[in-house]
């Protein structure tokens, strides 16, 4: 099976791919980011207790 995902329209070279989260109560949250694969570009799309967040900065968790 081939899964085709979306080019980054910011940057146009970059591949959108999923990111997956575990909630507060452990269970699964399945495409919780999407991130270009392109590290120069930075771009981000996450959701955040029903909001969506754009471009915010990509950085080392401490978890």
């Amino acid at each position: 099976m081939e899964i085709d995902f979306p080019k980054c329209m910011k940057c146009d070279s970059g591949i959108l791919i999923p990111l997956s989260d575990y909630g507060k109560d452990g269970a699964s949250i399945f495409f919780k980011a999407w991130v270009c694969t392109n590290p120069d570009c930075g771009f981000n799309l996450r959701i955040d207790n029903g909001e969506i967040s754009i471009g915010r900065t990509i950085s080392v968790s401490n978890k």
